[in-house]
């Protein structure tokens, strides 16, 4: 899969909040560059980084939650991951069929 620059760009600060968190991006580029680019059209858009997979459509900026979202120790404690399947536990990605370690290097390389 080519990456555009946005891409990259958006992958990179997904890799970086994981990086604070002491996560990785989910094994699956295709998932994890999904992810990534719905929360950045939230921000372009709505000016903060709005949780895709947890917002109301229309967004609503009063009640959806800002990314990493406030039930994320909670998500990743008992599933490995979160619920938008952007962040990982070193152990959950390479659980899930790929290293996680693979996936965040390849975010810095492009």
């Amino acid at each position: 899969m080519e990456l555009s620059d946005n891409d990259r760009v958006n992958l990179e600060r997904a890799r970086r909040v994981a990086d604070k968190l002491g996560l990785v991006l989910n094994p699956n580029r295709e998932r994890a560059l999904k992810v990534a680019t719905l929360l950045a059209k939230n921000h372009a858009e709505h000016g903060k980084y709005y949780c895709p997979c947890k917002q109301s459509h229309p967004l609503d900026p009063a009640k959806d939650t800002v990314c990493p979202c406030p039930t994320l120790t909670e998500e990743i404690a008992a599933d490995g991951h979160c619920f938008c399947k952007l962040f990982y536990t070193t152990e959950a990605a390479g659980a899930a069929g790929a290293e996680g370690a693979e996936m965040t290097s390849t975010a810095k390389e492009t």
